[in-house]
């Protein structure tokens, strides 16, 4: 199985993920402030028509009264998908930020994998030298 995570882990192009880390949380920022800023569409509560009166709509007065309950409806169906999008993108920024700290954490792993091996390499020509002498 770790086999398996390995050869993913290889194949992955790392130079271009840590290249372009900055660029995805500075992506990810300016959704953030994009999205932020603007202000959720204003939901008002439409005006029913009076359930008491008894007195009868005509064909325009009931087509205006269903219009005007379908654009509530629409209002209150764009305020939540723009509260979503909110918090899309508020999940994306944090995305973005673990990414780049991920990327920045492997980084440092490299390099010290690199260090070890430089160092193991060194011990070994020296053992292999002590042994053959």
């Amino acid at each position: 199985m770790a086999i398996g995570w390995l050869t993913v882990l290889k194949m992955v192009p790392w130079g271009d993920v840590i290249e372009n880390a900055p660029k995805v949380a500075q992506g990810a920022r300016k959704l953030w402030s994009t999205v932020g800023k603007k202000s959720p569409p204003d939901v008002s509560d439409a005006a029913s028509p009076d359930d008491t009166a008894q007195t009868t709509l005509s064909a325009q007065e009931s087509a205006l009264a269903g219009l005007q309950t379908q654009v509530t409806t629409l209002q209150i169906a764009t305020a939540e998908l723009h509260q979503q999008m909110l918090e899309s993108s508020v999940l994306i920024q944090s995305l973005a930020e673990q990414n780049t700290q991920l990327i920045q954490r492997l980084e440092l792993t490299r390099k010290r994998m690199l260090a070890l091996f430089l160092l193991t390499l060194v011990l070994g020509m020296m053992l292999l030298k002590l042994y053959f002498w």
